[in-house]
C-alpha cells in the first residue's frame, strides 16, 4: 500500500459521491423498503412499472439529500465520532457551501419527481421536508431523535400508497385504510428498533459530545427496548396480512423475519459484544425488508 503522502487524491465527484453515501447502499435501501412496501400492497401486488421508477428515484432523491443535511448539522460533531470522522463536510474534503448546493440540488430532483403524482400526495412530500431537515437538530434537543427519523421513514409509506389509492380513478374507498396505517406503525417501530441497534455503537462518543439518541435514552434496557420494537412491528405487520387476506407466501416470509429479529435481539444481551455485529444487524435488516417486499408481492398475487 502507498504511503498517504503518495496517493493520488480523491476526486471531487468521488468525494461528492461519499458525501450522498451511495458508497454504503444499505442506508440508501433501507428508505426505499417501506416505500416500495406501500406501493406495492396499495397496489395489491401490481403498481405501474413508472410509478415505481418515480418511487425508488424518489426515495434515493430524499435519502441522499438526507444524508447530505445531516452532515451539514454535524460537520463539527462527526470530527470527533470514530464512526463518522471520515465523512467529507467533517474531513473538510468537501466545502459548506458545496454540500449546500448538493443538498438543493437532491430536494430539487425529489420536487420534479413528486410532480408526477397526484396533489395530496405531492404535500404529503412536501411535509415530510422539515422532518428530514430537522431530524440532525433534534439529536441536540430532543431526547429520543430516532422517533423523528421514523417519522421521517413512516411518509415513505403514506406517500407511496396515497400514489396508488388516492386518485380520481381509485373509487370511493378511504385512500388511506387501516392497512395503510398498520404499515405506517410498523414501519415506526421497525425503524426505532434498527436505528437503535445502529445508535448502540456510538454511545461513549455521544455522551461525551452531549448528543441525544435512543441507544442513551433506554440505556442498560436498549436491548430491551429493541426487543419490543421488533416484537411491534412483527404484531402490526402481521395485522397487515389479516386485513389484507395475504397469501402463504407472506406469512412464510414473516416467519423468516420474525426468527433473525429475535436472532439479532439475542445477541444485544450479549456482553462485550464486538462493535461491528450492530453494523451486521443494521444490514440484515435490509435484506429482512427485502424478503417480507418480496412476500407481500406474492402474498397479493397468490
Amino acid at each position: 500500500m502507498l504511503p498517504q503522502s503518495e496517493r493520488r487524491p480523491e476526486s471531487t465527484w468521488i468525494t461528492i459521491f461519499r458525501l450522498l453515501r451511495w458508497n454504503k447502499p444499505e442506508g440508501r435501501l433501507i428508505l426505499m423498503i417501506p416505500a416500495l412496501w406501500g406501493v406495492f400492497l396499495a397496489a395489491r401486488g401490481n403498481p405501474p412499472p413508472l410509478l415505481i421508477g418515480v418511487i425508488v428515484l424518489g426515495s434515493l432523491a430524499t435519502s441522499a439529500a438526507g444524508c447530505v443535511v445531516n452532515d451539514l448539522w454535524d460537520r463539527n460533531i462527526d470530527p470527533h465520532v470514530q464512526r463518522t470522522r471520515n465523512r467529507p463536510l467533517a474531513a473538510r474534503a468537501l466545502s459548506v457551501k458545496v454540500g449546500v448546493v448538493v443538498a438543493l440540488f437532491a430536494f430539487a430532483c425529489a420536487w420534479g419527481l413528486s410532480l408526477y403524482l397526484n396533489p395530496l400526495t405531492f404535500w404529503l412530500c412536501v411535509a415530510a421536508v422539515p422532518v428530514i431537515v430537522l431530524y440532525p437538530l433534534a439529536k441536540r434537543v430532543f431526547p429520543v431523535p430516532q422517533l423523528v427519523l421514523a417519522i421521517a421513514w413512516g411518509f415513505a409509506v403514506l406517500i407511496s400508497w396515497s400514489a396508488v389509492s388516492c386518485t380520481a380513478t381509485a373509487g370511493a374507498t378511504p385512500c388511506l385504510g387501516n392497512a395503510t396505517w398498520l404499515l405506517w406503525g410498523a414501519t415506526i417501530l421497525w425503524t426505532m428498533g434498527f436505528d437503535t441497534v445502529y445508535a448502540m455503537p456510538d454511545r461513549a462518543d455521544d455522551k461525551q459530545l452531549g448528543v441525544n439518541s435512543s441507544a442513551l435514552f433506554f440505556g442498560q434496557y436498549a436491548a430491551h427496548a429493541v426487543t419490543v420494537f421488533f416484537l411491534g412491528t412483527a404484531v402490526l405487520l402481521a395485522e397487515v396480512g389479516q386485513v389484507m387476506g395475504l397469501g402463504i407466501a407472506y406469512w412464510l416470509t414473516l416467519i423468516g423475519a420474525i426468527v433473525t429479529w429475535s436472532w439479532q435481539s439475542l445477541q444485544l444481551y450479549r456482553r462485550n459484544l464486538p462493535g461491528t455485529v450492530y453494523g451486521q444487524i443494521f444490514r440484515q435488516n435490509v435484506w429482512i425488508g427485502f424478503l417480507l417486499l418480496g412476500g407481500m408481492i406474492l402474498g397479493c398475487r397468490l
